[in-house]
């Protein structure tokens, strides 16, 4: 079996890979410098967007588990500015439409909420305080974290439920028997507190009390400012063509329709002006790192005369010295790159494990990012290979 020669003044792939990383591990310190700031500039824009991705598929995986089948129904304006109110009835209404599944609502009053009748009353930590449906909590996917939710017995009493954020900003954080708030200049005793609501921030920060105690002890008018509709999935458009309509048949115009999930999935897709900061800032350390590589290559072509004399005294062509050392630098910053694409996963996978996340690294992510670093370290690499062609043999091989 015979082995074909390479051409005259040709370097096979794996002579050349060879012959490129001499001049690498031969100045390891100062070649590992050089990678160092490819691979943090790699890196950085890796896990940038990483972490983009991953949150995003962590928000969209959240707002599938909650379902996108929620519409508000709430009260528009009325002509002259005001704001407009719904029907008393709007909620029955609505749930006679054939693919809406649940229809539950809040009330809100003009009552605050305070941890005792000694805080000014100006200190009202933006808590509202609503009338609340007794089956809210299913419509809006969320649960009850300590105590009990109101009930046929209690929605009649002055009994509240605390959202996540008006129980924190009360100082509750265990429902005990007897624990009392002060709302609406009375006391009301404390039942439980609900889980954070994704799809519904508002009830995070509101105190709920039933319909019947919120029109007798808080001077409620009984008009549901908040619909909550829950619909069959693949009905939702349809369902919300006609809530206007359903819900206030006289002046549909005084009724606004929403489907949160809609901002979540518009904010999901969003890309923050933080990320476009990190990748920013991330191309600038790839650039630094290209700079660093050009000046490797410049140092070693001044400290290799010798080599590339005597290498063009043994017949390598221009061809040949041009190769090697573009071949060094182009090496020098996929190792950056490689090792960038590393860190940048391993960021990743943690910073999602943390925040329980899917990890998700677009092939965008690793894929240009080592694309990036191999394309610096041929343009930062190209004037020093050039330079080393052009030396003649005896210029190169002159004692200095």
């Amino acid at each position: 079996m015979t082995t074909t020669a390479p051409a005259p003044g040709r370097l096979r792939p794996a002579d050349l890979a060879r012959t490129a990383s001499v001049g690498l591990r031969t100045r390891r310190m100062r070649a590992a410098l050089s990678a160092l700031g490819i691979a943090i500039g790699v890196a950085a824009m890796v896990a940038v967007m990483g972490l983009s991705a991953s949150s995003q598929a962590g928000l969209l995986a959240e707002i599938d588990k909650l379902g996108t089948n929620l519409l508000t129904v709430t009260p528009g304006r009325v002509l002259g500015g005001g704001e407009a109110k719904l029907p008393l009835d709007a909620p029955a209404m609505i749930a006679r439409v054939g693919p809406v599944e649940s229809v539950q609502s809040t009330g809100k009053t003009k009552a605050n909420a305070f941890r005792n009748p000694y805080i000014p009353s100006i200190n009202t930590n933006s808590i509202t305080v609503n009338a609340a449906s007794l089956e809210l909590p299913a419509a809006l996917r969320t649960t009850v974290a300590k105590g009990k939710y109101l009930n046929a017995a209690t929605e009649k009493q002055p009994v509240a439920v605390l959202g996540a954020a008006a129980a924190s900003r009360l100082g509750i954080a265990e429902v005990h028997t007897g624990m009392r708030i002060w709302v609406g200049g009375q006391w009301f005793y404390v039942a439980g507190i609900l889980n954070q609501a994704t799809l519904t921030p508002e009830i995070d920060s509101s105190v709920l009390v039933g319909y019947p105690a919120a029109q007798k002890y808080l001077d409620f008018d009984g008009h549901p400012s908040t619909v909550y509709v829950r619909s069959e999935t693949d009905q939702v458009t349809n369902v919300q063509k006609v809530l206007a309509a359903t819900a206030n048949p006289e002046n549909a115009d005084e009724v606004s329709v929403s489907q949160p999930s809609a901002a979540l999935e518009a904010r999901a897709a969003t890309q923050s002006a933080l990320n476009g900061l990190f990748l920013g800032l991330g191309a600038v350390a790839l650039l630094v790192g290209g700079i660093g590589v050009a000046n490797t290559m410049v140092i070693s072509v001044l400290e290799r005369r010798s080599e590339i004399g005597l290498r063009r005294a043994l017949g390598a062509t221009k061809g040949n010295i041009r190769l090697q050392f573009l071949a060094e630098a182009i090496l020098l910053a996929a190792l950056g790159g490689v090792v960038g694409v590393a860190l940048g996963v391993i960021a990743t996978t943690v910073y999602a494990q943390v925040k329980d996340w899917a990890t998700v690294v677009p092939p965008l992510a690793w894929g240009g990012g080592l694309l990036a670093a191999i394309a610096i370290g041929a343009v930062a690499g190209l004037l020093p290979a050039l330079r080393a062609a052009r030396m003649q043999p005896t210029e190169a091989l002159r004692t200095t």
